[in-house]
């Protein structure tokens, strides 16, 4: 009985303990139960929905850029690609090799797609290869089952209807880098791209759009069975620009086989309506990635086909900048109007003797008589009196060294020297730095679209500023309305007088620019030459005539240069032309700056927008001719 007792009593411990790891046991899994199903519940719920549910960001279409007529400048086209979604494949490695073996990846794109890999996050899909053919497409569609991770993604690649003819304007893209694509997600996705150059640059992130988002039902493999909503990005905004496509296409066609650039502006309002420069590149090229050797080729051209010349390109100004000395001793009253400087073909100061471009001079000459001969010795005493501080105070009234408001990035300031300018440079301003200023030589460095605003505010006499935009999406550009512009801080009669000058340079017999001369009726022209030295020519050389810039190798011929404006009585457009190593302005710059205003008086674009004003009666022909 006894040992009976111990073995019940042994038997009912046990008992207990196995019952009491059996109640913790069950009441541990009902606790964890509770906190997966009632506490967590909806975090599992989740979770698991999302084991089902992938999203992705979807890339926005990339804004247009259009032309005043809304022409398309940039746009898009559908583009087929293969992209890597990376967790939804055990294997990377492996997934890459079959698609080689389809597809195959070059060096180049195979440490691309690692480094992307590397520093992108799984779920973000990877460009493997843009710009399908439809076969290739279908190879990997055939193959899709041994392809996990890849899909063909349907986008959109930009599309440059012109090509090289609005280059310089419109500008380009290319993938963002990767540190950009860190600070921003929507970079990342594939295809996206980003704004390097001029208008595509400056209006990105107006361009660049919202991103969408898909959901798609996926297996246990990563492999997608259903779309099951989709809400699309925001497109960016239309751009509309100022300027005119067929302008453009006959501007670029006038400077073709120049190493060139022209810019026409509305002078009322500032906006450009062609800007032209020679030779020009395929921008699409850059979207798609730019070889090596076409790198090499456009770096070692000496025309340097991708800078935009018009902005960005320096050069002095020559006789193009007499009008901006001229009313600078005006202002000063260091000369009358009506005043006659005597040229006997030099000009000595102290012991260095500075050349008039006639050897045998001009006599005696009046401001107008000073213009329309281009007499550097009238210019150089007018500098000498007037003073360099004083020219580059009125060279900045009209435009000249300081930057230009037009939108593209790559625009530059110039220079218009003073004293404290060469002083800061550790030298002495000399008498003779400010004579040859004065026939737009010596330091100065201007930009053609500066010189075809100097000539849009002697023709109107306001402080007009060039610009690009008209629109953003439906936004009109704050641009001022013709007429809106502030007024010059030059006197009217000043304005007159120079532009009398000019008008006889171009239609008075014995003016320096009769090439320049319009085959219109009724409507005349009002220019001023200018060539530009690159190169030193000697006193002897110049004295005993032995000079002669047509035998130089091309690098070292002097620039050809004009600007001007039409119609000379009721002025609307505005011109500069420069011609890189074209020797004379006259020979070179002029005929084509008539044929460029002529075009433009026929096209008359200013006059075919709604705001544009009244029509240019030059298609119809006008009676009688217009005078000073």
């Amino acid at each position: 009985m006894r040992r009976d007792t111990r073995r019940t009593n042994v038997f009912t411990r046990r008992a207990l303990l196995l019952g009491g790891i059996e109640v913790l046991a069950l009441g541990g899994l009902a606790a964890k139960l509770y906190q997966v199903q009632v506490l967590e519940g909806t975090r599992y719920a989740l979770l698991a929905e999302s084991n089902r549910i992938s999203a992705r960001l979807l890339a926005p279409p990339r804004g247009r850029l259009l032309d005043r007529a809304t022409t398309p400048l940039a746009g898009n086209r559908m583009n087929w690609r293969a992209v890597l979604v990376a967790e939804q494949t055990s294997d990377v490695a492996e997934t890459l090799a079959r698609f080689s073996a389809l597809i195959p990846l070059s060096d180049h794109e195979r440490a691309r797609i690692d480094r992307e890999l590397l520093h992108s996050r799984r779920f973000i899909p990877i460009i493997l290869r843009d710009f399908l053919e439809w076969e290739e497409m279908a190879q990997i569609e055939v193959n899709a089952p041994d392809l996990p991770g890849v899909l063909i993604d349907v986008g959109t690649t930009r599309l440059y209807p012109f090509g090289q003819t609005l280059a310089h304007v419109v500008g380009y893209v290319a993938p963002p880098g990767e540190d950009e694509a860190e600070d921003e997600p929507m970079l990342a996705l594939p295809g996206m791209r980003i704004g390097r150059a001029a208008m595509e640059k400056f209006h990105d992130l107006a361009l660049r759009g919202k991103a969408g988002l898909v959901q798609v039902e996926v297996n246990a493999a990563g492999r997608v069975i259903r779309e099951i909503s989709r809400e699309e990005g925001i497109p960016g905004a239309d751009i509309t620009l100022t300027i005119d496509s067929g302008l453009q296409q006959d501007v670029m066609q006038t400077l073709e086989t120049e190493s060139a650039s022209a810019v026409v502006l509305d002078a009322t309002n500032g906006e450009v309506l062609a800007m032209a420069t020679t030779p020009s590149f395929d921008p699409s090229l850059f979207n798609s990635g730019v070889s090596q050797a076409q790198w090499n080729e456009w770096t070692k051209n000496r025309q340097t086909p991708l800078i935009n010349k018009a902005v960005a390109g320096l050069y002095a100004p020559g006789s193009t900048f007499k009008m901006v000395v001229a009313m600078a001793g005006l202002s000063a009253r260091t000369i009358t109007p009506g005043e006659r400087i005597f040229c006997p073909g030099y000009l000595d100061l102290g012991d260095t003797r500075f050349h008039c471009w006639s050897r045998y001079g001009h006599g005696a000459l009046d401001l107008r008589g000073g213009l329309k001969n281009s007499c550097d010795v009238f210019f150089y005493e007018v500098a000498r009196r007037t003073g360099i501080d004083a020219i580059a105070a009125m060279a900045k009234r009209f435009g000249l060294g300081v930057r230009p408001a037009i939108e593209l990035p790559e625009a530059r300031t110039g220079l218009v020297p003073t004293r404290a300018w060469r002083e800061g440079h550790g030298h002495h301003w000399n008498p003779g730095d400010t004579v040859v200023h004065g026939i737009g030589q010596g330091f100065l460095q201007l930009t053609p679209i500066q010189l075809a605003t100097m000539a849009a505010r002697i023709a109107t006499g306001r402080a007009v500023e060039p610009h690009l935009t008209r629109s953003i999406g439906a936004t009109q550009s704050p641009g001022a309305a013709p007429g809106d512009w502030p007024a010059l801080d030059v006197p009217a009669p000043f304005l007159h007088m120079v532009r009398e000058g000019m008008w006889a340079v171009v239609n008075e017999p014995g003016g320096t620019a009769p090439l320049a001369r319009l085959d219109l009726p009724g409507v005349q022209l009002a220019g001023k030459t200018g060539s530009t030295q690159v190169r030193h020519v000697s006193r002897e050389a110049r004295e005993h005539g032995h000079f002669n810039s047509e035998n130089l190798p091309w690098e070292f011929r002097p620039h050809a240069l004009f600007v001007a404006f039409a119609p000379y009585d009721a002025p609307r457009y505005a011109l500069a032309v420069v011609v890189e190593h074209g020797n004379a302005g006259a020979q070179r710059a002029a005929p084509l700056a008539r044929a460029i205003m002529t075009d433009v008086l026929l096209r008359d674009p200013a006059g075919h927008t709604p705001d544009g004003g009244a029509r240019l009666a030059v298609r119809a022909g006008a009676a009688g001719e217009a005078t000073p």
